[in-house]
């Protein structure tokens, strides 16, 4: 799924935004950024990706973020990776 659904509704886009508000600050600044430079160009199965990393505890996603852990378990898919390593280049 590929289409762009995320991107015509205001509404989501607000959703994936507070989502990405996080405890701690490190993690807020690097999701901030990569919203502002990538958003508007998010496929919809970017963002289920980007949904589901924001499930997982802030030091956990740090450590992903910044390479110092992969995603494993129900993380473990070709999206989330590749997410992933977009974030990381941002």
């Amino acid at each position: 799924m590929s289409d762009v659904i995320h991107q015509s509704d205001p509404i989501k886009r607000a959703r994936l935004r507070w989502r990405a508000r996080r405890g701690l600050l490190e993690n807020d600044l690097l999701l901030t950024r990569f919203l502002d430079a990538n958003e508007t160009t998010l496929t919809d199965d970017e963002v289920d990706a980007f949904s589901k990393l924001m499930e997982i505890p802030d030091n956990d996603l740090i450590s992903v973020m910044l390479g110092g852990k992969e995603p494993t378990g129900d993380l473990d898919i070709p999206s989330i990776h590749a997410l992933v390593h977009r974030l990381r280049l941002a």
